[in-house]
């Protein structure tokens, strides 16, 4: 059986056989499991109220342990999006009560976020039920190709410097 990807390469092979598209093998199927993965992803999430970048948020502060609290920039960088987007990800979860934005007991020009009880409560749901979604996407794997699988993009991803 062909897929789509291998459609494009036989037809890039026909018309420029000059070039090896064989990436795309690799590439053009790890974008389009990327695009598929995210759409099964966010359906979990929105589930239990959450958008992606809400769930970020909770996510990373949840696992920081007690207090469950990050200065915005920490949260910017754990999160790996700017300060700008923490910003309007971190006033859309305050408005639900998820989260605060209070002084720095350290600094009085620093702010922390910190979870709430029902931010946390909300989180320990939609994090289990994560969990168990992406336990059911990557059942098609056995455990030696998982790891595999994982040992060989933490490879790339570091060549990469991603």
């Amino acid at each position: 059986m062909t897929d789509h990807v291998a459609r494009v390469m036989e037809q890039w092979r026909r018309e420029r056989p000059d070039l090896d598209p064989s990436p795309q093998g690799v590439i053009a199927r790890l974008h389009r499991v990327g695009l598929r993965l995210t759409e099964e992803l966010v359906a979990v999430y929105a589930e239990h109220g959450l958008g992606e970048g809400e769930f970020d948020v909770l996510a990373t502060l949840r696992r920081q342990g007690p207090p469950y609290a990050l200065t915005p920039g920490d949260l910017a960088a754990q999160t790996m999006v700017t300060t700008g987007a923490v910003t309007k990800r971190v006033d859309r979860c305050i408005a639900q009560g998820w989260v605060t934005r209070a002084v720095s007991a350290d600094d009085a020009r620093g702010r922390v976020i910190a979870l709430t009880d029902a931010g946390r409560e909300l989180i320990d749901g939609a994090f289990t039920a994560h969990m168990a979604n992406e336990h059911r996407l990557l059942e098609v794997f056995t455990a030696a190709e998982l790891e595999q699988l994982a040992g060989l993009l933490q490879r790339w991803a570091e060549d990469l410097g991603a």
